[in-house]
Protein backbone atom coordinates (compact mmCIF):
# COMPACT_ATOMS: atom_id res chain seq x y z
CA UNK A 1 0.00 0.00 0.00
CA UNK A 2 1.03 3.61 -0.44
CA UNK A 3 2.93 4.80 2.67
CA UNK A 4 1.78 8.01 4.33
CA UNK A 5 5.02 8.51 6.29
CA UNK A 6 8.68 7.55 6.25
CA UNK A 7 10.96 7.49 9.31
CA UNK A 8 14.00 7.21 7.03
CA UNK A 9 16.84 4.71 7.03
CA UNK A 10 16.60 2.34 9.99
CA UNK A 11 18.62 -0.53 11.45
CA UNK A 12 17.02 -3.58 13.07
CA UNK A 13 15.72 -2.19 16.39
CA UNK A 14 17.15 -5.04 18.47
CA UNK A 15 20.28 -5.34 16.35
CA UNK A 16 22.82 -4.45 19.08
CA UNK A 17 26.20 -5.16 17.54
CA UNK A 18 29.96 -5.42 18.03
CA UNK A 19 32.30 -2.82 16.55
CA UNK A 20 33.64 -5.34 14.00
CA UNK A 21 30.14 -5.58 12.45
CA UNK A 22 29.54 -1.84 11.91
CA UNK A 23 30.23 -2.02 8.17
CA UNK A 24 27.99 -5.07 7.70
CA UNK A 25 25.00 -3.57 9.52
CA UNK A 26 21.64 -4.00 7.77
CA UNK A 27 19.44 -0.98 7.09
CA UNK A 28 16.00 -0.57 5.51
CA UNK A 29 13.54 2.26 4.89
CA UNK A 30 10.95 2.41 7.69
CA UNK A 31 7.65 3.44 6.10
CA UNK A 32 4.14 3.10 7.47
CA UNK A 33 0.79 2.74 5.73
CA UNK A 34 -2.90 2.49 6.61
CA UNK A 35 -5.44 0.12 5.05
CA UNK A 36 -8.82 1.66 4.34
CA UNK A 37 -10.25 -1.87 3.99
CA UNK A 38 -9.42 -3.25 7.45
CA UNK A 39 -8.24 -0.07 9.26
CA UNK A 40 -4.84 -1.61 9.96
CA UNK A 41 -1.79 0.58 10.68
CA UNK A 42 1.31 -1.26 9.49
CA UNK A 43 4.96 -1.14 8.57
CA UNK A 44 4.92 -1.02 4.80
CA UNK A 45 7.93 -3.14 3.88
CA UNK A 46 8.70 -5.62 6.63
CA UNK A 47 12.48 -6.25 6.53
CA UNK A 48 13.23 -9.86 5.66
CA UNK A 49 17.01 -9.83 6.02
CA UNK A 50 18.48 -10.85 9.41
CA UNK A 51 16.34 -12.94 11.74
CA UNK A 52 14.65 -10.79 14.36
CA UNK A 53 14.03 -13.72 16.70
CA UNK A 54 17.12 -15.86 16.99
CA UNK A 55 19.21 -17.88 19.44
CA UNK A 56 20.08 -14.77 21.48
CA UNK A 57 16.96 -12.63 21.60
CA UNK A 58 17.94 -9.75 23.95
CA UNK A 59 14.67 -9.36 25.85
CA UNK A 60 13.60 -11.11 29.06
CA UNK A 61 10.16 -10.31 30.50
CA UNK A 62 11.33 -11.22 34.01
CA UNK A 63 13.72 -8.23 34.00
CA UNK A 64 10.68 -6.08 34.80
CA UNK A 65 8.95 -6.68 38.16
CA UNK A 66 6.04 -4.63 36.86
CA UNK A 67 5.55 -6.98 33.89
CA UNK A 68 5.85 -10.07 36.11
CA UNK A 69 3.04 -8.68 38.29
CA UNK A 70 1.03 -7.79 35.20
CA UNK A 71 1.26 -11.35 33.88
CA UNK A 72 0.18 -12.79 37.21
CA UNK A 73 -2.95 -10.62 37.11
CA UNK A 74 -3.47 -11.49 33.44
CA UNK A 75 -3.34 -15.19 34.38
CA UNK A 76 -5.76 -14.77 37.31
CA UNK A 77 -8.23 -13.03 35.00
CA UNK A 78 -8.21 -15.65 32.21
CA UNK A 79 -8.15 -18.51 34.70
CA UNK A 80 -11.27 -17.27 36.48
CA UNK A 81 -13.11 -16.29 33.31
CA UNK A 82 -12.33 -19.01 30.76
CA UNK A 83 -10.65 -22.09 32.28
CA UNK A 84 -11.37 -25.26 34.23
CA UNK A 85 -9.13 -28.00 35.64
CA UNK A 86 -9.18 -29.97 32.37
CA UNK A 87 -8.42 -27.03 30.09
CA UNK A 88 -5.58 -26.96 27.57
CA UNK A 89 -3.89 -23.61 27.01
CA UNK A 90 -1.30 -22.32 24.53
CA UNK A 91 0.78 -19.17 24.72
CA UNK A 92 2.13 -17.63 21.54
CA UNK A 93 5.59 -16.14 22.09
CA UNK A 94 6.14 -17.37 25.65
CA UNK A 95 9.52 -15.62 26.01
CA UNK A 96 11.17 -16.51 29.36
CA UNK A 97 8.06 -18.15 30.85
CA UNK A 98 6.96 -15.25 33.07
CA UNK A 99 3.31 -15.73 32.05
CA UNK A 100 3.33 -19.49 31.41
CA UNK A 101 4.73 -20.35 34.85
CA UNK A 102 1.43 -19.28 36.43
CA UNK A 103 -0.41 -22.02 34.53
CA UNK A 104 2.16 -24.61 35.55
CA UNK A 105 1.81 -23.67 39.23
CA UNK A 106 -1.94 -24.31 38.96
CA UNK A 107 -1.28 -27.62 37.15
CA UNK A 108 -3.07 -26.47 33.99
CA UNK A 109 -1.96 -28.31 30.85
CA UNK A 110 -0.01 -25.77 28.84
CA UNK A 111 2.31 -25.31 25.87
CA UNK A 112 4.36 -22.29 24.84
CA UNK A 113 5.59 -21.49 21.33
CA UNK A 114 8.86 -19.53 21.51
CA UNK A 115 11.15 -19.07 18.46
CA UNK A 116 14.18 -17.72 20.36
CA UNK A 117 16.30 -20.52 21.80
CA UNK A 118 17.89 -18.62 24.72
CA UNK A 119 14.62 -17.48 26.31
CA UNK A 120 12.91 -20.81 25.56
CA UNK A 121 15.73 -22.64 27.39
CA UNK A 122 15.56 -20.13 30.26
CA UNK A 123 11.84 -20.80 30.74
CA UNK A 124 12.33 -24.58 30.82
CA UNK A 125 15.30 -24.43 33.19
CA UNK A 126 13.91 -21.85 35.62
CA UNK A 127 10.18 -22.60 35.61
CA UNK A 128 9.90 -26.10 34.17
CA UNK A 129 7.24 -25.05 31.66
CA UNK A 130 6.49 -26.94 28.43
CA UNK A 131 7.84 -24.96 25.49
CA UNK A 132 8.23 -25.72 21.80
CA UNK A 133 11.22 -23.86 20.35
CA UNK A 134 9.73 -22.64 17.09
CA UNK A 135 7.29 -20.23 15.50
CA UNK A 136 3.54 -20.42 16.01
CA UNK A 137 2.36 -21.37 12.52
CA UNK A 138 0.17 -23.97 10.80
CA UNK A 139 2.96 -26.46 10.14
CA UNK A 140 4.19 -26.36 13.75
CA UNK A 141 0.82 -26.48 15.53
CA UNK A 142 -0.07 -29.64 13.58
CA UNK A 143 2.69 -31.41 15.52
CA UNK A 144 0.48 -31.25 18.62
CA UNK A 145 -2.58 -33.32 17.76
CA UNK A 146 -3.87 -33.42 21.36
CA UNK A 147 -4.50 -29.66 21.16
CA UNK A 148 -6.47 -29.85 17.90
CA UNK A 149 -9.94 -28.32 18.43
CA UNK A 150 -9.27 -28.98 22.12
CA UNK A 151 -7.67 -25.74 23.33
CA UNK A 152 -9.84 -23.59 25.59
CA UNK A 153 -7.46 -20.64 25.66
CA UNK A 154 -4.81 -19.35 23.28
CA UNK A 155 -3.13 -16.27 24.67
CA UNK A 156 -0.44 -13.79 23.67
CA UNK A 157 1.02 -10.51 24.86
CA UNK A 158 2.96 -8.07 22.68
CA UNK A 159 3.47 -10.82 20.11
CA UNK A 160 0.78 -10.76 17.41
CA UNK A 161 1.96 -7.34 16.18
CA UNK A 162 5.32 -9.02 15.44
CA UNK A 163 3.94 -11.64 13.02
CA UNK A 164 3.70 -10.55 9.35
CA UNK A 165 1.46 -13.45 8.26
CA UNK A 166 -1.73 -12.79 10.21
CA UNK A 167 -3.69 -15.20 7.99
CA UNK A 168 -1.48 -18.10 9.07
CA UNK A 169 -1.85 -17.10 12.73
CA UNK A 170 -5.65 -17.09 12.46
CA UNK A 171 -5.72 -20.42 10.56
CA UNK A 172 -3.51 -21.90 13.30
CA UNK A 173 -5.86 -20.57 16.00
CA UNK A 174 -8.83 -22.05 14.12
CA UNK A 175 -7.05 -25.46 14.00
CA UNK A 176 -6.49 -25.48 17.78
CA UNK A 177 -9.39 -23.66 19.41
CA UNK A 178 -12.28 -25.62 20.95
CA UNK A 179 -15.82 -24.66 19.94
CA UNK A 180 -16.27 -22.41 22.97
CA UNK A 181 -12.58 -21.50 23.31
CA UNK A 182 -11.16 -17.97 23.23
CA UNK A 183 -8.10 -16.26 21.85
CA UNK A 184 -6.93 -13.45 24.16
CA UNK A 185 -4.13 -11.11 23.15
CA UNK A 186 -2.91 -7.69 24.17
CA UNK A 187 -0.88 -5.25 22.09
CA UNK A 188 0.18 -1.59 22.03
CA UNK A 189 -2.96 0.37 21.14
CA UNK A 190 -3.18 2.70 18.15
CA UNK A 191 -5.25 5.23 20.09
CA UNK A 192 -2.62 5.47 22.84
CA UNK A 193 0.23 5.79 20.35
CA UNK A 194 -1.54 8.64 18.55
CA UNK A 195 -2.43 10.41 21.80
CA UNK A 196 1.08 10.23 23.27
CA UNK A 197 2.88 10.59 19.92
CA UNK A 198 4.87 7.53 20.96
CA UNK A 199 6.22 6.84 17.48
CA UNK A 200 8.92 4.66 19.04
CA UNK A 201 6.31 1.87 19.03
CA UNK A 202 7.06 1.64 15.31
CA UNK A 203 10.02 -0.52 14.29
CA UNK A 204 10.84 -3.66 12.32
CA UNK A 205 9.43 -6.14 14.86
CA UNK A 206 6.19 -4.18 15.33
CA UNK A 207 4.64 -4.92 11.95
CA UNK A 208 1.16 -3.83 13.04
CA UNK A 209 -0.38 -1.39 15.52
CA UNK A 210 -3.93 -2.53 16.20
CA UNK A 211 -7.18 -0.78 16.99
CA UNK A 212 -10.50 -2.38 17.90
CA UNK A 213 -11.72 -1.55 14.39
CA UNK A 214 -8.87 -3.43 12.72
CA UNK A 215 -9.09 -6.46 15.05
CA UNK A 216 -12.89 -6.75 14.65
CA UNK A 217 -12.74 -6.44 10.85
CA UNK A 218 -9.84 -8.86 10.31
CA UNK A 219 -11.15 -11.64 12.57
CA UNK A 220 -14.73 -11.31 11.29
CA UNK A 221 -13.57 -12.29 7.80
CA UNK A 222 -12.31 -15.60 9.27
CA UNK A 223 -15.47 -16.48 11.22
CA UNK A 224 -14.58 -14.95 14.59
CA UNK A 225 -16.12 -12.24 16.79
CA UNK A 226 -14.37 -9.60 18.86
CA UNK A 227 -16.35 -10.22 22.06
CA UNK A 228 -14.50 -8.01 24.53
CA UNK A 229 -11.68 -5.46 24.80
CA UNK A 230 -10.07 -3.94 27.88
CA UNK A 231 -7.53 -1.12 28.16
CA UNK A 232 -4.14 -1.90 29.76
CA UNK A 233 -1.38 0.35 31.10
CA UNK A 234 1.45 -1.75 29.69
CA UNK A 235 3.75 -0.40 26.97
CA UNK A 236 2.45 3.12 27.38
CA UNK A 237 -1.12 2.10 26.61
CA UNK A 238 -2.32 -1.27 25.31
CA UNK A 239 -5.58 -3.04 24.58
CA UNK A 240 -6.49 -6.61 25.52
CA UNK A 241 -8.73 -8.23 22.89
CA UNK A 242 -10.90 -11.34 23.38
CA UNK A 243 -11.81 -13.34 20.27
CA UNK A 244 -14.31 -16.23 20.00
CA UNK A 245 -15.90 -18.22 17.20
CA UNK A 246 -18.80 -16.30 15.65
CA UNK A 247 -22.03 -16.70 17.61
CA UNK A 248 -20.52 -18.84 20.38
CA UNK A 249 -20.20 -16.15 23.05
CA UNK A 250 -22.00 -12.95 23.95
CA UNK A 251 -20.40 -9.71 22.73
CA UNK A 252 -19.69 -7.25 25.57
CA UNK A 253 -21.30 -3.80 25.55
CA UNK A 254 -17.74 -2.45 25.85
CA UNK A 255 -17.11 -3.20 22.18
CA UNK A 256 -19.70 -0.72 20.90
CA UNK A 257 -18.40 1.98 23.29
CA UNK A 258 -14.80 1.46 22.18
CA UNK A 259 -15.73 1.43 18.49
CA UNK A 260 -17.80 4.62 18.90
CA UNK A 261 -14.88 6.32 20.62
CA UNK A 262 -12.51 5.22 17.85
CA UNK A 263 -14.86 6.74 15.27
CA UNK A 264 -14.78 10.04 17.16
CA UNK A 265 -10.97 9.91 17.12
CA UNK A 266 -11.08 8.87 13.44
CA UNK A 267 -8.93 5.80 14.08
CA UNK A 268 -10.84 4.20 11.21
CA UNK A 269 -9.68 6.93 8.84
CA UNK A 270 -6.32 7.93 7.38
CA UNK A 271 -6.89 11.53 8.50
CA UNK A 272 -5.85 10.53 12.04
CA UNK A 273 -2.62 9.08 10.59
CA UNK A 274 -1.78 12.31 8.78
CA UNK A 275 -2.39 14.24 12.00
CA UNK A 276 -0.07 11.81 13.80
CA UNK A 277 2.60 12.38 11.12
CA UNK A 278 2.62 16.14 11.78
CA UNK A 279 2.84 15.56 15.53
CA UNK A 280 5.83 13.22 15.03
CA UNK A 281 7.68 15.90 13.09
CA UNK A 282 6.98 18.49 15.81
CA UNK A 283 8.03 16.01 18.52
CA UNK A 284 11.33 15.32 16.74
CA UNK A 285 12.17 19.04 16.48
CA UNK A 286 11.42 19.62 20.16
CA UNK A 287 13.43 16.62 21.34
CA UNK A 288 16.46 17.47 19.20
CA UNK A 289 16.31 21.09 20.43
CA UNK A 290 16.21 19.89 24.04
CA UNK A 291 19.25 17.65 23.52
CA UNK A 292 21.15 20.44 21.76
CA UNK A 293 20.31 22.89 24.55
CA UNK A 294 21.69 20.61 27.28
CA UNK A 295 24.76 19.86 25.16
CA UNK A 296 25.42 23.58 24.61
CA UNK A 297 25.44 24.00 28.39
CA UNK A 298 28.17 21.38 28.69
CA UNK A 299 25.89 18.74 30.20
CA UNK A 300 26.72 15.06 29.99
CA UNK A 301 23.84 13.05 28.51
CA UNK A 302 23.28 9.31 28.71
CA UNK A 303 20.48 6.90 27.91
CA UNK A 304 18.86 4.52 30.39
CA UNK A 305 17.60 1.10 29.13
CA UNK A 306 18.73 0.08 25.65
CA UNK A 307 15.24 -0.63 24.33
CA UNK A 308 14.17 -1.46 20.80
CA UNK A 309 11.98 1.65 21.00
CA UNK A 310 15.02 3.87 21.52
CA UNK A 311 16.48 2.68 18.20
CA UNK A 312 13.60 4.37 16.38
CA UNK A 313 13.98 7.58 18.40
CA UNK A 314 17.75 7.98 18.05
CA UNK A 315 17.80 7.14 14.34
CA UNK A 316 14.71 9.18 13.42
CA UNK A 317 16.04 12.17 15.41
CA UNK A 318 19.63 11.59 14.21
CA UNK A 319 21.02 11.57 17.74
CA UNK A 320 24.32 9.73 18.04
CA UNK A 321 27.40 9.29 20.21
CA UNK A 322 28.41 12.92 19.65
CA UNK A 323 25.42 13.83 21.86
CA UNK A 324 24.95 10.74 24.04
CA UNK A 325 27.93 9.23 25.88
CA UNK A 326 26.41 5.82 26.60
CA UNK A 327 23.24 3.85 27.23
CA UNK A 328 23.00 1.86 30.47
CA UNK A 329 21.28 -1.52 30.48
CA UNK A 330 20.98 -4.64 32.63
CA UNK A 331 20.69 -7.22 29.82
CA UNK A 332 23.93 -9.19 29.40
CA UNK A 333 23.24 -9.74 25.65
CA UNK A 334 23.39 -5.96 25.14
CA UNK A 335 26.15 -4.81 27.51
CA UNK A 336 29.49 -4.34 25.75
CA UNK A 337 27.82 -3.86 22.39
CA UNK A 338 26.68 -0.76 20.51
CA UNK A 339 23.23 0.59 19.70
CA UNK A 340 21.74 -0.10 16.26
CA UNK A 341 22.52 2.52 13.64
CA UNK A 342 24.01 5.20 15.91
CA UNK A 343 26.58 2.94 17.61
CA UNK A 344 26.27 4.38 21.10
CA UNK A 345 28.12 2.14 23.59
CA UNK A 346 25.98 0.00 25.92
CA UNK A 347 27.28 -0.16 29.49
CA UNK A 348 26.04 -1.94 32.65
CA UNK A 349 23.67 -0.18 35.07
CA UNK A 350 26.49 -0.20 37.64
CA UNK A 351 28.42 2.23 35.39
CA UNK A 352 25.45 4.62 35.35
CA UNK A 353 25.34 4.59 39.15
CA UNK A 354 29.08 5.14 39.56
CA UNK A 355 29.31 7.72 36.75
CA UNK A 356 25.92 9.44 36.70
CA UNK A 357 25.36 11.89 33.83
CA UNK A 358 23.71 15.27 34.22
CA UNK A 359 20.83 14.23 31.96
CA UNK A 360 19.37 10.74 31.56
CA UNK A 361 17.07 9.86 28.67
CA UNK A 362 14.32 7.42 29.63
CA UNK A 363 14.64 5.08 26.66
CA UNK A 364 11.97 2.82 28.20
CA UNK A 365 9.64 5.66 29.20
CA UNK A 366 6.77 3.17 29.53
CA UNK A 367 8.57 1.74 32.59
CA UNK A 368 9.12 5.21 34.06
CA UNK A 369 7.70 4.54 37.55
CA UNK A 370 9.69 1.34 37.97
CA UNK A 371 12.94 2.95 36.77
CA UNK A 372 12.59 6.10 38.89
CA UNK A 373 11.91 3.99 41.96
CA UNK A 374 15.01 1.90 41.24
CA UNK A 375 17.23 4.93 40.56
CA UNK A 376 16.17 7.32 43.34
CA UNK A 377 19.78 8.35 44.01
CA UNK A 378 20.09 9.85 40.50
CA UNK A 379 17.58 12.61 41.28
CA UNK A 380 19.16 13.15 44.72
CA UNK A 381 22.41 13.95 42.87
CA UNK A 382 20.49 16.59 40.84
CA UNK A 383 20.19 14.36 37.79
CA UNK A 384 17.45 15.22 35.30
CA UNK A 385 15.28 12.65 33.52
CA UNK A 386 13.95 13.47 30.06
CA UNK A 387 11.99 11.66 27.35
CA UNK A 388 10.68 12.33 23.85
CA UNK A 389 7.21 11.46 25.20
CA UNK A 390 5.51 13.97 27.51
Amino acid sequence: MKPFMSFGKMPMANGFLDKKNFKKEFFYNLEVGFSKDNYLFQVNDHPKSPHIFNNNYPFYTSKSKYMVRHFKKYFEWVNKKFLNKKSNIIEIGSNDGSFLKNFKLKKINHLGFEPSKNVANFSRKNYGVKVFNGFFNKSNVKKFKKFKKNTDLICAANVICHIPDLKDVIHSIDYLLSRNGVFVFEEPYLGSMFKKVSYDQIYDAHVFIFSAHSVKTIFKSFGFDLIDARTQNTHGGSMRYVIARSGERKISNRIKKILDNEKKLKLNNISSCLKFKKKCEISRKKFVSKINFFKSKGKQIAGYAASAKSSTVFNYCDIGKDKIDYIADSTKEKVGKFSPGKHIPIVPISYFRKNPPDIAILCSWNHKDEILKKEKSFKVKNGIWISHVK
